[in-house]
């Protein structure tokens, strides 16, 4: 089943590439990978989910190895691990996940459904983070060190994707962690003095 599942998404990237995501029909996929209709919806329900997953595994992948970790290990570590999680799986895979990017950024309709999973991603990790802490860590600080992971690993990989360069992505994820790290990205900051009233006319 799973080398099934596998053999279809391979296809229709094929098919994606060559002709275009809105070009390229279910039939087409299905006749490529000498299936029926049917099967292909059996494992995929939409069109749209046979780009997403390629994302979804990734992040699901990490989220899991998080979740094997010793409690012990400090969450920094652990938050790191996640993050160099996503860049093996990306690396190990770089010539079909940058045709993969490359479809999602110029197809609309995966906009949505890439939102959605991220979305969720980022909720589990911030859930994860917070059971990590036995409570120590209040929701918000949870839910904002989850967006700075999700935030790195998008960041990241973008511009790994508009990068010719070996080990790009690598390189990009320590360059935003250490962006984060010492303090240069600017953070929303109330100033001391209201502003001035509009004057009137």
């Amino acid at each position: 089943m799973e080398r099934t599942r596998q053999l279809i998404a391979d296809t229709a990237i094929a098919l994606f590439s060559e002709q275009g995501f809105d070009a390229t029909t279910v039939e087409q996929i299905a006749a490529a990978a000498e299936v029926g209709p049917r099967t292909v919806y059996r494992y995929y329900p939409t069109k749209e989910a046979l780009v997403v997953r390629f994302t979804e595994d990734t992040l699901n992948t990490a989220l899991e190895e998080l979740r094997a970790l010793p409690e012990e290990v400090p969450l920094p570590q652990a938050l790191f691990e996640v993050v160099d999680s996503v860049r093996r799986t990306v690396e190990g895979d770089s010539e079909r996940r940058k045709v993969v990017y490359r479809i999602i950024v110029r197809t609309r309709s995966l906009h949505a459904e890439l939102r959605a999973v991220n979305w969720l991603w980022r909720e589990s990790l911030a859930e994860e983070i917070g059971r990590r802490t036995e409570g120590r860590t209040a929701d918000m600080v949870a839910a904002l060190a989850a967006a700075n992971v999700a935030a790195v690993v998008e960041i990241a990989v973008a511009e790994w994707a508009r990068s010719e360069e070996t080990g790009a992505l690598g390189l990009a994820v320590e360059r935003a962690l250490a962006l984060l790290r010492t303090g240069e990205v600017p953070v929303p900051t109330p100033t001391s003095t209201p502003p001035p009233a509009p004057t009137s006319a």
